[in-house]
């Protein structure tokens, strides 16, 4: 593990995420899930891999309809997802060293490529081990629009390296990628750990996260 990789063990969710179930709600999940379900509409149990699944909550929400695999920096991460979904496989690996084959019919990365420092070479993983129609379901924020710099005051987050505009993401996937649904997300922790989450098409250019699937020709 690289010291960069190192910095995603138990101080970072802690210290970061100290409230991750509480930003991870039922509802997050369910509108994820909507995105993969979609995505992988008419494939009998397809194969998803989850890059940075963290304690595994998105793939427990897909349930045993599916293959589920998923991969983390993070060792103190993936040892509680196994922990919580027995039934995955779980890898402590980066976005640009998979260790499971595909083809993968969807490839999911929730607030992960951000993150990433070698996003070429992540998304040079993706797409060899992405099915043919398969698709990119990710969610990023995003630094420009009028939420902008209130997105950037708020973000105390360190390992972010990728602080982007829309259409930089947006351009950026749709060099390989068909981008085919493109929503925004408006979303924050508000006092009383309540979770406010709310994805809208009509307002996605104001929103402070965007949530994008994108397919193989």
């Amino acid at each position: 593990m690289t010291a960069a990789e190192d910095r995603f063990e138990r101080d970072y969710f802690e210290t970061a995420y100290g409230d991750y179930r509480a930003q991870n709600p039922p509802r997050k999940m369910r509108f994820y899930r909507g995105l993969a379900e979609r995505a992988a509409k008419g494939i009998e149990r397809p194969r998803i891999l989850e890059l940075g699944c963290a304690f595994g909550t998105f793939l427990a929400s897909l349930g045993s309809g599916w293959a589920r695999f998923g991969i983390d920096v993070s060792r103190f991460a993936v040892e509680e997802a196994r922990r919580r979904v027995p039934e995955a496989d779980f890898a402590v690996a980066p976005a640009g060293q998979v260790p499971f084959d595909g083809p993968f019919d969807v490839v999911a990365a929730f607030d992960v490529l951000e993150h990433v420092a070698d996003l070429d070479g992540a998304l040079e993983t993706v797409m060899a081990r992405l099915a043919p129609g398969g698709a990119l379901v990710f969610v990023v924020p995003v630094y420009d629009g009028p939420t902008g710099p209130l997105i950037r005051a708020l973000d105390k987050d360190e390992t972010h390296v990728h602080k982007e505009a829309r259409r930089f993401w947006l351009k950026r996937i749709g060099r390989e990628l068909r981008v085919e649904e493109y929503w925004g997300v408006f979303r924050y922790l508000l006092p009383g750990r309540v979770y406010a989450h709310w994805p809208t098409r009509a307002l996605r250019a104001w929103a402070p996260a965007i949530a994008v699937v994108a397919r193989t020709s």
